[in-house]
């Protein structure tokens, strides 16, 4: 039996992301851990402008999004405020 995973429209965009043809790890490290490897993958990604507007909309806590750690869009969050 096959079932298809279902993605919403507004999430469509996650299936073209470089880090969903990488590991997590990358993106989601161990507290201490660096993030540069992540930060590359990011740089290179064509929605990387969308990765971070769905991190910062829905506030996301953990992981590299668009590019940015954690510790960086609370940053922005905050400039932006």
């Amino acid at each position: 039996m096959h079932i298809d995973t279902i993605t919403s429209p507004e999430l469509a965009w996650q299936q073209e992301a470089l880090c969903a043809q990488t590991g997590a790890e990358f993106f989601f490290p161990e507290p201490g851990s660096s993030v540069r490897e992540a930060k590359r993958i990011c740089g290179l990604c064509p929605i990387r402008t969308e990765c971070l507007e769905y991190a910062l909309d829905n506030d996301e806590r953990f992981g590299v999004w668009g590019g940015l750690s954690e510790k960086e869009r609370l940053e922005l969050r905050r400039r932006s405020s």
